[in-house]
């Protein structure tokens, strides 16, 4: 029998949900838990500081000159020049090489000519500036932008590269093309006087690791590379420490970038030259119109450990005008890249094959008739 709405009882179940909990109230409760949380958020989120370790960038600094090594007695092995040198690179990494048939006064005017390059408008050189696909162009070193340009530190990656020299012609088209002249004349140059250092060590060298050969002739993907940079000027003295750590952390990480046996460095008017390496930090004034040669990593790998690869940086102090200075990485050249120029100068055009097959043809018939007769 259906229920009428009228037959239901006049008082229906509750089914509402319980009320909620008591809260204790107070305010000395919310006040003790906010203390408590504020102790321990304080505690957990502390940030420990953190100091690099001598090992990695040494405080202290060792004051050594480097022998001057002529060049012409170093490579006609007159004097105690080839000792000199090997002493030197096996206990520092470095030396400095002079009368090396490179005229100091185009040097300098590379020099004058590569400081064009940093004159160029900011959204110019964002537009070849290097990167994990480009790895060449331009790339700030230190410096605020809001800061006086003269105060900036910038550095140009260079090398033999036809989608550079394309690059560069479209946001210098007035200047590049003069300078790239001028610097594959000295890159040039420089490869020479690096082909000779490096056969002179390969010749005195006692032991040699079992991969020193597939190091040194590595295939590289853009040749040879030279860094120019342009030093900035009007540093104050806190600022100029702060600057050169950050050039310091930039040039370890750079020496990864680009591996190679050799660095040649001209860095005319330096007031300083520091040597960076596992065992310390090496500072000494440069000569005059000196070549400043430190060890690659290629060069460590190959002679097992005998010579020391090391980075160089020069230190340009009280000048009132920008200064230049340029780091050549060499390599010797891939054992495959030459031995495919020589197979490439040794082969047969199909036109000469066929001719071939002609004449050996008329020989074959005319050999033939010939026995034929007798």
């Amino acid at each position: 029998m259906a229920i009428s709405p009228e037959s239901m009882p006049e008082n229906p179940i509750d089914f509402r949900a319980p009320p909620p909990s008591p809260i204790a109230s107070g305010r000395r409760s919310s006040v003790t838990n906010d203390e408590v949380l504020t102790e321990f958020l304080e505690h957990s989120l502390r940030v420990p500081d953190l100091i690099l370790p001598d090992k990695i960038f040494p405080r202290q600094k060792i004051v050594e000159t480097p022998p001057r090594i002529d060049c012409q007695s170093l490579i006609s092995g007159e004097g105690d020049s080839v000792l000199r040198m090997l002493d030197s690179i096996a206990r520092i990494g470095c030396f400095q090489l002079v009368n090396f048939g490179i005229p100091s006064e185009f040097i300098r005017l590379v020099s004058v000519t590569a400081a064009g390059i940093f004159q160029l408008p900011p959204g110019k050189k964002e537009a070849v500036s290097r990167s994990l696909e480009r790895p060449y162009g331009f790339e700030e070193v230190h410096g605020d932008h809001q800061e006086a340009e003269s105060e900036v530190s910038e550095e140009f990656v260079w090398c033999k590269d036809e989608s550079l020299k394309l690059d560069m012609e479209g946001i210098w088209p007035t200047g590049y093309s003069n300078f790239s002249k001028k610097m594959e004349t000295l890159s040039s140059d420089i490869e020479k006087v690096a082909r000779k250092i490096l056969h002179i060590l390969h010749e005195n060298c006692p032991r040699k690791s079992m991969y020193g050969n597939d190091m040194m002739q590595r295939q590289d993907l853009i040749g040879s590379v030279c860094c120019l940079y342009k030093h900035g000027r009007n540093f104050l003295a806190d600022q100029w420490a702060s600057s050169l750590g950050y050039d310091v952390m930039r040039m370890l990480i750079r020496g990864t970038d680009y591996s190679h046996a050799l660095c040649l460095h001209t860095c005319d008017g330096s007031s300083e030259f520091h040597v960076y390496s596992k065992k310390g930090w090496v500072s000494f004034c440069p000569d005059k119109d000196a070549l400043i040669v430190t060890v690659g990593d290629r060069t460590q790998v190959w002679s097992g450990g005998q010579y020391k690869h090391v980075f160089g940086w020069p230190i340009f102090k009280g000048d009132d005008k920008d200064c230049i200075s340029m780091a050549f990485l060499y390599s010797p050249p891939s054992s495959n890249s030459s031995s495919s120029k020589t197979s490439k100068g040794k082969t047969v055009s199909l036109g000469q094959q066929a001719i071939f097959a002609i004449i050996l043809t008329l020989v074959c018939h005319f050999l033939v008739y010939f026995y034929k007769e007798v």
